[in-house]
């Protein structure tokens, strides 16, 4: 069986049916960050050689669990310097994305990055979660703090009808044992393990929690 390889084959490897635009939106993604990140420190530094696995891939690890639908409405919590939006709005150009970081100077990056791609349906705005108007068919966050802290932020900006496969609520990124962090969560949710569906050893620690609200 064929390895994955580096870079955006890696990306390929995984999501073959993606078109030559949106591979073109991938590639474009490395140097764009590189750029950025030597002004505006926006992903660690030690990451940058591992881009495409640790940032981009692990951000499609929500693609792996989950097709959203067309005009579906998706809010990512503090994005930082665009995960996992960014690569989840290229992979999913017919959803509707919002990114917010309560932080100006990554969101500038961010815009930046929207524009050189040229991507038509992701916004993003200097603004905290509590400060977010709409509402959501699901809110993405990659670990930006523990889940008891996060709900509070986010619970009450979810959709009630939900039209995809999985339920409306929170898909949230993270690694390491999570029954502590999830014990005193009054919600249904569901584990995904992403060394199930990457074969990268950085991925066996690594899960999406589907909390449904």
């Amino acid at each position: 069986m064929q390895q994955p390889g580096q870079g955006t084959s890696l990306i390929h490897y995984y999501f073959p049916q993606l078109t030559s635009l949106q591979i073109q939106q991938y590639e474009m993604l490395y140097d764009l960050y590189l750029y950025w990140n030597n002004r505006i420190n926006v992903i660690s530094r030690k990451d940058t050689e591992n881009f495409y696995e640790r940032h981009v891939l692990h951000s499609l690890g929500i693609a792996a669990v989950i097709q959203f639908k067309n005009n579906t409405h998706i809010l990512d919590v503090g994005t930082g310097g665009g995960f996992p939006g960014i690569p989840l709005a290229i992979f999913f150009p017919d959803a509707d994305f919002i990114l917010v970081d309560s932080i100006g100077k990554k969101i500038k990056v961010v815009n930046e990055v929207i524009q050189a791609l040229q991507l038509k349906n992701v916004k993003a705005f200097h603004l905290r979660a509590e400060e977010v108007k709409d509402n959501f068919d699901f809110v993405i966050s990659r670990a930006v703090t523990t889940m008891k802290n996060f709900l509070p932020w986010v619970k009450h900006k979810i959709n009630h009808r939900s039209f995809n496969q999985l339920a409306n609520g929170i898909l949230y990124l993270k690694g390491g044992d999570l029954t502590d962090e999830l014990k005193d969560i009054k919600l249904a949710y569901d584990i995904y393990e992403l060394k199930n569906y990457f074969t990268q050893d950085f991925f066996e620690t690594k899960k999406l929690v589907h909390i449904k609200i």
